[in-house]
């Protein structure tokens, strides 16, 4: 690496422990549902808004960098999860039981 280059990313399994680890410490609970690649593996963070599951997983933003998006809401999770995991079965699927868990998955994109 030479100066000015950018920081390598944090392994998709460094990034999910952590995610675990936080979410535990504040008090939520945390769950792996799909094991995905330890190095590069995307991951997907469902989590639970007024009685609805929804799913965010990161999408390319208008700045070059990427930003989590919902992808699917109520009935629509696991079938989306399935299309996603027969396309890419390298693929993390977390499950989030906590208030606010959208800070959660930010500060899980911003550190990686």
């Amino acid at each position: 690496m030479h100066d000015g280059d950018p920081l390598p990313r944090l392994a998709s399994r460094v990034r999910v422990d952590a995610l675990l680890r936080r979410v535990s410490a504040a008090g939520g609970f945390a769950t792996v549902l799909a094991r995905g690649d330890d190095e590069a593996g995307a991951i997907a963070v469902v989590t639970r808004e007024a009685g609805e599951e929804a799913l965010r997983a990161a999408v390319p933003g208008g700045s070059g960098r990427y930003e989590f998006a919902e992808l699917a809401r109520g009935d629509a999770v696991p079938a989306w999860i399935e299309r996603a995991r027969r396309r890419d079965p390298d693929l993390w699927v977390i499950e989030l039981d906590i208030p606010q868990a959208g800070q959660f998955v930010a500060e899980m994109l911003d550190g990686g």
